[in-house]
């Protein structure tokens, strides 16, 4: 009787490991990533604070609260522009998005003498990034957010901010 159950064990067995799913080739890709370059066409008439800033390391950058570094995308007038503020003082100038990357035209800005602190040290390094950038990506799904990978190494991410 033992021997009937254990060959009824072994017949059952191989028959449910027969009906196991087969892994599709793809499971074992990477996750997508979330910032999609082709999603930066949707970067018109947008504004974004800076939220983090990460260094090549992967040490964060500490960020000011009390004045966010900004930037805003604007197409008024037929011709995209952008502004914003950059610790101390504030830019503006033209950008293009070309293959899924955003790019800065020269960026002109104002001459504010500013107290030393954390915001006006990021002024510099900020400007000197939005003029060095490797790649873009835009994560659609709330929260929408806007990574700028510098040519660094650094990560700018931005949030989304829309006007009251």
């Amino acid at each position: 009787m033992a021997a009937i159950f254990s060959t009824a064990a072994l017949v059952l067995g191989g028959a449910l490991a027969g009906c196991a799913l087969p892994t599709h080739p793809d499971s074992a890709a990477p996750p997508t990533d979330p910032y999609n370059p082709a999603a930066t066409q949707l970067l018109d008439d947008t504004q974004w604070q800076l939220a983090t800033w990460t260094d090549a390391s992967g040490r964060a950058r500490k960020i000011p609260d009390a004045t966010p570094l900004t930037l805003n995308l604007s197409t008024d007038g037929g011709q995209r522009r952008a502004n914003g503020f950059s610790g101390c003082n504030r830019f503006a100038g033209t950008y293009d998005l070309t293959d899924g990357k955003l790019t800065f035209g020269p960026l002109a800005g104002t001459r504010m003498a500013c107290a030393p602190g954390p915001a006006s040290a990021l002024e510099q390094p900020f400007l000197q990034g939005l003029a060095g950038i490797e790649k873009t990506g835009v994560q659609m799904r709330p929260p929408r957010e806007l990574q700028i990978t510098l040519k660094t190494g650094d990560v700018l991410t931005f949030n989304e901010h829309t006007q009251p």
